[in-house]
């Protein structure tokens, strides 16, 4: 069968509902608020709340942990730490053969920014919020590290003991002759990329339902969680429970997921635990700070690859060295971000030869798993710069390396260095039809026009291979073929569909797959409706999941785009055979073959004589109210459920080769951009995209997938980055800082398709969410390249880090902008500032308030008590408050170089639930004419923990506010008040030497919002 042929089972002889945009069923209920969400659904009234304490520290060691207090406050139910989780479960299950333990609470030491520490169990989550505050911890801060390289390093501190190091797994591969290639190769050309950890961001975050059930010694979970279903097994073992005391429900409706949502594993293993402990069900719906902070994300990489090169451009050979950073914890199913585009290291290009090192490293950062793309962004960002700089270096057109270099359209199946085994493809013609109809001329002529004036314009391409549907066994490539032996096969992937008919005769769908905003009810309706003669509107979709009720495997979810080419194809399978039963129950009540009935307009007839029929619903009622009429050879015809296997899926091979996907798509992206070298933004200038996603089943729906995964991926290329401090401290917890990007950022791309269906899936479709998280990046990173000219481009393309790529002064700042603010410190989340008050008080009775105890207590904002410890040491108690977190702190302050009354150093630490604090401050008094005092001061400070993840904005805002309402206070208590020029009621003064406008309506709005106490 040629590449462009159609499975024999997507033929069909009239067109029917399959590659119409028809109305989505799923969106009269989510435009109209009437969507089914987690936390939407009701539970019963003894129904508990949860809340987590998380760790304030990136790495640290729990010194003490003191519950009774929470547990001893009204409404609390339960308090669950390490002791009660370790007592009652297993460890999860660790990615590799290492000796390294993951339980999913922190034991003896916190090692990333969020990491659970207790759990509290109360009557509602407000009352759990607060007994977090009453809960009493000691840490013993150790050294953290957050680069990969750097956890490589002797002296690095190490995050698991039994590792003896931060390097978890090292494998190398060879396939082909690597070394003769570039021995022999006219040119060795290289690059070094570090693809940053980013993430993708559903409107929903987690939730779950969790409660015990005593007599069955089991547990029953309701939860947004996606898939892949291999984690059911992971739970349950971590439970100590069989998998069919293990209920996993499922709701309809999404919330969004994009991979994210496999994480939350190890949180329903806590709330389980937690239900256990208290005795009642346990709800809990994360928050957004808790998301970013703590949830997974996408791994960061370092790669060097080589390519061996002749002197028309052509690539022979391909060497990877790739560093994988999958944070605290190697969960599973990590590494499976490394190893899944095993198969693909050599992308669209035909090249046989392949040395391969993967290294997975620990740091103290998030665990990662599922996002978006899934190995994708980082692999093709290598590879295709790596394309852009071998044009670069022999002067060639990049279009001309790609062309030169893409696997024949006669290949197919075509069989990579690695395994991957590609399905179909005709990479020649989408090129040449998205050269041509996505305006590549007009483009150039664009760029030289542009240049020619001064300006900076660049074109980028890359060129990718989609996978979809993955196979089970990628994962162990990690293994050694005598590890992989001994463990024994994991391969496949398997797809679960049942098509049933009721005593009326109406239609019913069940796939073991949850919808995320796919269209699966629209698709489903669509498919089956074709296979049965019906209108999709007949066909009910039942697209929730429940594990104690409903067919599924471990491959069973939604995750690796695997819906359209494998769900919605098993879907087609099913009908198709219970059409066919139905047709042989005709074929004896209307006298002619089975194989002579058409099923269409809602009727089953003789295809010769339309009038010889029957209504379908009287047809498929029959098996219900008359099944002694059904002759044996037909069966039963009540349901047909289908587990569909592709046998293309193989375990790996004893030299490492593996098939990790079953379908291969193509996409081949065009960027122009324009960079405004003033501010060093970069614009998108136009946008074309390229997909070959197989057989198109919903022109609409594929449109969405495609401009959603590129909304993705420009934020990726050119806003998103989860930063984190030199310590470890997390810096974008809230959108403030991690900058999603939204409608007025993201241009419309221009979408064309070319179509050749797979062979190997029931439908001839294949995956086509993901790819342009893949492509997207590393094609703006391409133009960005060629715009300025230069060969290292660092994710995400901001403004300043462009504007550094300029090499150029920066432009004079406009009249009357204030000057730069103070250098900030290092580590944490690093804060400064310098202001003025003025006070009509004399500067020695200003002196005496700020160093007496009790005034202190009643004019530091949030403060419930100060002690005085010695002459130069004080101890206070404050609550404070930034943007969404507010929490209790112990802050011990120390003064030095004492001057009375004219100056005084304050160096402070604070610590508490919610993260710490280290700072020191300047404060000088001088007399005015007038007999009153003016005060000046700066200080620097670092915050880490859940406040530092909140970020500078509202960090410093807060910080302003505070300051300003401590010196409206002071002046207040030591006679006279405020006066001048400086600091006022509200509001202070900061590094730019303006006052703040906390002041009226506006700062008690703050004040609302939680912004100072």
């Amino acid at each position: 069968m040629s590449a462009a042929e159609p499975a024999p089972s997507q033929t069909s002889a009239k067109p029917g509902h399959l590659g119409r945009s028809l109305p989505r069923f799923e969106d009269a209920a989510l435009l109209t608020g009437r969507g089914r969400f987690l936390d939407d659904l009701p539970v019963g009234p003894a129904t508990l709340q949860a809340a987590i304490l998380r760790s304030p520290h990136a790495h640290a060691r729990i010194v003490k942990l003191d519950v009774s207090a929470a547990r001893a406050l009204p409404g609390v139910a339960a308090v669950l730490t390490s002791a009660e989780v370790q007592a009652l479960s297993a460890p999860l299950v660790v990615g590799v053969k290492a000796p390294m333990t993951c339980w999913p609470i922190a034991t003896d030491r916190v090692r990333y920014v969020g990491e659970p520490v207790a759990v509290v169990v109360a009557a509602d989550r407000y009352l759990a919020e607060d007994a977090l505050e009453a809960i009493a911890i000691d840490y013993a801060p150790l050294p953290a590290v957050v680069d990969p390289e750097r956890a490589l390093a002797a002296e690095a501190p190490v995050l698991h003991e039994g590792l003896g190091g931060n390097l978890a797994s090292d494998r190398s591969f060879r396939y082909g002759d690597p070394e003769a290639a570039f021995e022999t190769a006219a040119h060795r050309i290289g690059i070094t990329v570090r693809y940053p950890r980013n993430a993708v961001t559903p409107i929903e975050t987690y939730g779950m339902v969790c409660e015990w059930d005593p007599g069955e010694d089991g547990y029953e979970v309701t939860a947004n969680f996606q898939g892949p279903f291999s984690i059911h097994a992971v739970i349950a073992r971590s439970l100590k429970v069989p998998g069919n005391r293990l209920r996993l429900k499922t709701p309809r409706d999404s919330g969004g997921s994009f991979g994210v949502k496999q994480g939350m594993f190890p949180v329903i293993v806590l709330m389980a635990l937690a239900a256990r402990l208290a005795g009642r069900p346990v709800k809990w719906i994360e928050d957004r700070l808790e998301h970013l902070t703590a949830s997974v994300s996408a791994t960061n990489r370092v790669v060097t690859l080589a390519a061996a090169v002749e002197a028309d451009g052509k690539i022979t050979a391909l060497d990877w060295d790739q560093l994988e950073d999958v944070g605290a914890h190697l969960r599973a199913p990590e590494p499976a971000t490394l190893y899944r585009m095993h198969g693909n290291l050599t992308g669209a290009y035909d090249i046989r030869n392949l040395a391969v090192r993967n290294r997975v490293v620990v740091t103290n950062k998030t665990p990662t798993g599922l996002n978006r793309g899934f190995g994708g962004p980082q692999v093709y960002f290598a590879l295709e710069r790596l394309v852009q700089k071998i044009a670069v270096t022999l002067g060639l057109d990049p279009v001309a390396v790609i062309r030169r270099n893409l696997i024949p359209a006669g290949a197919f199946p075509y069989r990579t260095a690695s395994g991957g085994l590609y399905d179909s493809g005709d990479y020649q013609k989408a090129l040449e039809t998205a050269l041509r109809d996505g305006g590549h001329a007009a483009l150039v002529e664009k760029r030289d026009r542009v240049r020619a004036a001064g300006g900076l314009y660049g074109i980028g391409f890359a060129t990718v291979v989609e996978p979809s549907v993955s196979n089970m066994g990628y994962v162990s490539t990690v293994m050694t073929a005598a590890e992989r032996a001994k463990a024994g096969p994991k391969n496949g992937a398997q797809a679960t569909a049942t098509v049933a008919l009721d005593p009326v005769g109406g239609v019913s769908v069940h796939v073991a797959s949850v919808p995320q905003g796919q269209g699966h009810r629209t698709v489903l309706a669509q498919t089956v409706a074709d296979s049965l003669g019906l209108e999709p509107a007949q066909i009910r979709v039942v697209a929730e999941l429940d594990t104690a009720r409903d067919a599924w495997s471990i491959a069973s979810g939604n995750y690796a785009s695997r819906f359209a080419a494998a769900v919605a194809g098993t879907a087609h399978l099913a009908a198709e055979q219970l059409k066919a039963k139905l047709a042989r129950l005709a074929a004896a009540q209307l006298n002619v073959p089975a194989e002579a009935l058409v099923f269409e307009g809602g009727r089953v007839c003789a295809a010769d004589t339309p009038d010889n029929a029957i209504p379908f619903a009287r047809l498929a009622a029959t098996a219900h109210w008359a099944p002694g009429t059904i002759p044996e050879a037909a069966g039963q015809a009540l349901r047909e459920t289908v587990y569909w296997t592709p046998p293309q899926l193989t375990a790996p091979t004893p030299d490492d080769q593996v098939n990790s996907s079953l379908c291969h798509g193509f996409i081949l992206d065009i960027c122009g951009v324009a960079v405004e070298r003033a501010s060093g933004r970069v614009v998108i200038d136009r946008y074309v995209t390229m997909h070959d996603c197989g057989r198109v089943l919903h022109p609409g729906m594929v449109e969405g997938q495609i401009v959603g995964g590129f909304a993705n991926a420009v934020g990726a290329a050119l806003y998103e980055e989860y930063a984190y401090g030199p310590d470890g401290a997390f810096l974008a917890g809230s959108f403030a800082d991690y900058l999603v990007p939204t409608v007025a950022e993201v241009p419309r791309p221009e979408i064309l398709h070319v179509e050749t269906p797979s062979p190997f899936t029931p439908l001839g479709a294949k995956g086509v969410g993901e790819g342009n998280c893949m492509s997207t990046p590393v094609a703006i990173a391409n133009a960005v390249a060629d715009a300025l000219g230069v060969e290292d481009v660092i994710l995400p393309l901001t403004p300043a880090r462009v504007r550094a790529l300029l090499d150029e002064p920066e432009p004079p700042a406009p009249a009357g902008t204030a000057p730069a603010a103070p250098p900030k410190r290092a580590g944490g989340r690093a804060l400064a500032g310098t202001g003025s008050a003025g006070f009509a008080a004399p500067p020695q009775r200003i002196w005496d308030t700020l160093l007496d105890p009790a005034t202190l207590e009643a004019i530091v904002p949030g403060c419930h008590k100060v002690e005085k410890l010695s002459e130069t040491r004080f101890l206070a108690e404050v609550t404070l408050g930034v943007g969404p977190v507010k929490g209790r702190y112990s802050v011990e302050v120390a003064l030095s170089d004492l001057v009375e009354p004219a100056s005084v150093t304050l160096t402070a630490s604070a610590s508490g639930a919610l993260g710490t604090g280290a700072g020191q401050g300047h404060v000088r008094l001088a007399a005015t004419p007038e007999g009153g005092t003016r005060l000046d001061y700066d200080y620097e400070a670092d915050v880490g923990g859940k406040v530092a993840a909140v970020g500078g904005r509202l960090l410093d805002g807060a910080a302003r506010l505070v300051i300003g309402q401590f010196f409206a206070a002071l002046g207040r208590q030591a006679g006279g008040g405020t006066k001048g020029g400086g600091a006022t009621d509200g509001g202070a003064t900061d590094g730019a030497g303006a006052a703040g406008p906390w002041t009226g309506l506006l700062g008690r709005l703050l004040r609302l919002l939680g912004i100072g106490s």
